[in-house]
């Protein structure tokens, strides 16, 4: 059974390309709302679920929020695998910098991972609220996930790195 996200209200959240822009409990400048230090957010849920969420291939679309949520596991996929080579903290860490410095797709782009999952943007200005967003909330998780693929003392932890080796819903990133 695939894990859904536990944020199915949507009154009061701002949509950008049918995705909620939930809050986060962040300190990097973007467009998410701030969320309290002691509440669950999107990515604690993604990374919570992560491991488990990994091994379906098929994701039954409960509420806006999961979409997120789909998107956010197929990311983590992503920096593991980039991660998987990384014997230490801070090569892992230069490995997530330079990921978030890529071009982030938004939906109708060439590069976006999930076709048909998010609306097409109505304007460009609800496309650069989407990219900024997802940018955010990219850098955020990767900051988490370094907290939980490598341990105190900065080596991989491979009850995390193991998992790079799955492909998330049969998606692979050229």
């Amino acid at each position: 059974m695939v894990y859904h996200s536990s944020f199915v209200e949507e009154e009061g959240i701002t949509k950008a390309c049918g995705c909620p822009l939930l809050p986060l409990k962040s300190h990097i400048k973007g467009p998410a709302p701030v969320s309290e230090q002691d509440k669950t957010d999107i990515v604690d849920e993604a990374i919570t679920f992560f491991r488990a969420n990994v091994f379906f291939t098929n994701f039954d679309i409960k509420s806006p929020a999961d979409k997120l949520l789909i998107y956010l596991t197929f990311y983590i996929n992503v920096a593991l695998k980039r991660l998987e080579g990384c014997r230490t903290l801070a090569v892992g860490t230069k490995a997530i910098i330079n990921l978030g410095l890529e071009d982030i797709p938004v939906p109708g782009e060439t590069g976006f991972p999930f076709p048909g999952l998010f609306s097409l943007p109505q304007s460009q200005d609800e496309a650069d609220l989407f990219r900024n967003y997802l940018k955010q909330v990219r850098e955020e998780t990767s900051g988490r996930l370094l907290s939980v693929a490598y341990r105190a003392n900065g080596t991989p932890n491979k009850w995390w790195l193991a998992f790079a080796k799955r492909k998330f819903m049969n998606v692979v990133l050229l």
